[in-house]
């Protein structure tokens, strides 16, 4: 099993995805294999399933 950290994708339910650098916390819109910013490798990504909330806030407003 690989130890390498992985991106995080932040889901938004209107907006493109975001992915965040489990090390340094740079933000792209692409999973890339070393983060351009802290030079340091990132093996693969986990989501977030944010958007769920954010359809949920558009729920509540629309009863």
């Amino acid at each position: 099993m690989s130890d390498k950290k992985k991106w995080e994708r932040k889901s938004h339910l209107f907006s493109a995805d975001e992915y965040v650098c489990p090390y340094c916390g740079f933000v792209t819109d692409k999973p890339k294999s070393v983060c351009p910013h802290c030079k340091k490798e990132v093996a693969g990504v986990k989501s977030d399933l944010g958007w769920v909330d954010e359809a949920e806030i558009f729920d509540i407003f629309g009863e």
